[in-house]
């Protein structure tokens, strides 16, 4: 009995310290944003204007949710790199039926507005469940079949219009990126709810639960009788549809859809969750920690424009981050052995 009530404690001690550890990685990036921003305001007074701050989480907003998007896919020990096109396909399949003008590399269909939102997400939802398909039915290799798919995505969107612009779109189908309810733009208001939502199922519901063991031992998962297949079939149909309104919401903001929407943007997506302490191995990691990524990102890529600072460097302070962000959880990030 004296063993028994001597080792709980033990057990408890060590799991609140493992607790501990992963709240410590996941608010890891809060002092190099502070800095960040005190940077910001000593490079631009105007960096800590509303204005400004609001543009940011704004620009940020799009790249939140394919961070959502893949955190989700890398905690099943998965990758997609299509989402990138799917930002761009979507929308641009959308907007193609919907221009009436064929001199203008429309389709000359005139498809409603609404209905071309519902088809953008639907598109979303089939391109990631095939993707799916090819990892779990087929077993093709997810990072081979991903990249196949996002150089089969580009090119159609690109060829659909001979790279051309389409603008002059719907209203309603620029409502989600160009809006604004209380004077924050829906599209902050809408990453904000995903990120509420997703965060507290990862923690509490039992679906996030087994995005973690899945992650963590795929067999073990199985053996306890959890749907493997099922549900990682599943995350990838939901990153495609998540992928799809980043895209939708982007093009609001700029108010047309470019044949590059969405290009590179899957290096910043993992640079975002790589820093925010999402493995690439799968099993561990929190969307607070993805967010933080985001949120530096924005502030980065936003100073050093203030700053006047060609673009190249932005992505190569972006490669610095990434790599200073690996060695860190190297040596605070692995979770603890189990004798």
């Amino acid at each position: 009995m004296v063993d028994v009530a001597i080792a709980a404690p033990r057990g408890r001690g060590k799991s609140r310290a493992w607790v501990s550890r992963l709240q410590l990685r996941e608010l890891v990036l809060l002092p190099v944003i502070i800095l960040a921003m005190i940077a910001g305001a000593i490079v631009n007074p105007s960096f800590l204007t509303a204005d400004n701050l609001i543009n940011i989480l704004q620009q940020c907003s799009e790249l939140s949710i394919l961070v959502i998007a893949e955190s989700l896919i890398l905690m099943c020990g998965m990758f997609d790199l299509s989402l990138e096109s799917i930002v761009g396909f979507c929308p641009m399949l959308a907007a193609w039926l919907i221009v009436a003008d064929t001199t203008e590399g429309g389709s000359g269909f005139g498809l409603n507005g609404f209905v071309a939102i519902a088809l953008v997400l639907v598109a979303g939802a089939v391109i990631g469940a095939f993707n799916g398909f090819l990892v779990v039915r087929l077993k093709l290799n997810a990072f081979i079949a991903t990249l196949a798919m996002l150089i089969l995505l580009r090119g159609t969107t690109i060829g659909m219009t001979n790279g051309r612009t389409l603008f002059d779109l719907p209203p309603e189908f620029l409502y989600l990126g160009s809006a604004t309810w209380f004077g924050i733009p829906v599209s902050i208001w809408i990453a904000g709810f995903l990120y509420l939502i997703f965060g507290l199922l990862l923690r509490y519901h039992r679906l996030g639960r087994a995005l973690y063991a899945i992650g963590g031992n795929p067999e073990a998962a199985r053996i306890a009788g959890i749907p493997v297949e099922r549900i990682t079939w599943g995350v990838f149909a939901l990153a495609g549809l998540l992928a799809a309104l980043a895209g939708l919401m982007l093009t609001g903001r700029i108010a047309s859809v470019v044949a590059s929407q969405g290009q590179n943007l899957i290096f910043y997506v993992f640079a975002a969750a790589v820093i925010g302490g999402i493995s690439l191995n799968g099993g561990q990691g929190r969307l607070l920690g993805a967010l933080t990524g985001v949120i530096l990102l924005g502030i980065l890529q936003n100073v050093l424009t203030l700053s006047q600072i060609a673009a190249f460097w932005i992505d190569a302070a972006y490669g610095a981050i990434i790599l200073l962000s690996l060695i860190v959880t190297r040596f605070t990030g692995e979770a603890p052995r189990r004798a």
